[in-house]
């Protein structure tokens, strides 16, 4: 069953509404929401071409238990919900989670904030209704733009497809529109720059993402990982970069390329981590939740939501999970494990 608004959940459930702050004084606003662990591509880094292991429809979160911890969420101060996967638009009620979500207001009065990250094939069909349903923001995953390499890359040979799904982000107005590509050494880091030139011609905002070790077979390789510091270089032959300054706790750190006004973003998770300013928490699709995207502690919302618990223990499962989040990922460290699931399991 739906919760009432968030005020009237605040004045009724002890101790819900106060902000959501770990032990070292991280403020979190941002709960990405995975969807799905399943995908309609088969990215190299991500997960095997066969024999994937999907989780359970039985422990997929229904949308009415989506919207019982999102409400509960917003009530401790989270302000942003990003839907991923796997791929977030296989999902079969998708439009109807965002309309769902983009209904929650939040203590303040104003509503939360919706967006998505794809790999944009179903984009074309879906998009208007996604819109008009609240969807803000949308980041589109694109590694590479030469077709042999995307079939090898993913798989699959549906290049066209994620192009026409980007051709329709770019219609819809919804800005800023942001590209995503993992950055291979000896895979597409000679695209470097035509990658950034396709988001300018699709006013969009291209971002860079250090490979991380979040692959199913745990087959990543730190020598295969092209660095910030590399992919800054590379640009910087084609571009005057100039560093953007303020960036909070968003992922990316941000340059603006001669001057402006267009920008590129990098990711550096593993060389340049942003640990300190993180305000994110994740939720998979089986209702676990993770404080950090390499955790390997979850905290399973799914009995309190299958025994007909009520706000209080969602509630108290969010804190428990914030005050359980590490200073960092600990990444660089020789005692780094990386996380059991794969990254289309976590989600993205």
């Amino acid at each position: 069953m739906p919760l009432p608004p968030a005020s009237a959940q605040s004045a009724a459930v002890a101790g819900l509404g106060a902000p959501l702050v770990d032990t070292h004084g991280r403020v979190h606003r941002d709960l990405r929401i995975s969807l799905t662990d399943r995908c309609s591509l088969r990215c190299t880094y991500c997960m095997p071409e066969q024999g994937n292991e999907w989780l359970a429809k039985t422990s997929i979160l229904s949308l009415d238990e989506i919207e019982r911890i999102a409400r509960v969420a917003a009530a401790d101060g989270i302000t942003t919900f990003r839907l991923t996967g796997g791929e977030p638009l296989l999902r079969t009620d998708i439009v109807e989670v965002v309309r769902r979500l983009a209904g929650i207001i939040g203590p303040s009065g104003s509503p939360v904030e919706i967006a998505m990250t794809t790999n944009g094939i179903r984009l074309p069909e879906l998009l208007p209704a996604l819109v008009d349903a609240g969807l803000q923001r949308l980041n589109v995953s694109i590694d590479t733009l030469r077709r042999d390499r995307f079939r090898e890359l993913t798989r699959r040979d549906r290049l066209e497809d994620v192009l026409a799904g980007i051709a329709a982000a770019e219609a819809s107005g919804l800005r800023p529109l942001k590209l995503n590509a993992v950055a291979m050494r000896d895979v597409n880091d000679d695209e470097l720059v035509d990658l950034v030139e396709f988001a300018i011609r699709h006013d969009a905002q291209m971002r860079f993402i250090e490979q991380m070790p979040l692959d199913a077979g745990h087959t990543w390789d730190r020598a295969r990982m092209v660095t910030q510091d590399e992919i800054l270089a590379t640009l910087s032959a084609r571009w005057t970069l100039t560093p953007v300054p303020g960036r909070g706790g968003a992922p990316a750190a941000r340059w603006m390329l001669d001057g402006g006004p267009h920008s590129v973003g990098v990711i550096a998770s593993v060389t340049a981590p942003f640990c300190g300013d993180c305000d994110r928490l994740r939720l998979t699709a089986d209702g676990q939740l993770r404080n950090c995207l390499f955790s390997t502690t979850e905290y399973d919302l799914l009995p309190i939501l299958r025994a007909g618990g009520d706000e209080g223990e969602i509630d108290g499962m969010l804190r428990s999970c914030v005050r359980g989040k590490m200073p960092g990922h600990a990444i660089n460290d020789p005692s780094f494990l990386q996380p059991a699931r794969g990254m289309n399991a976590i989600g993205g």
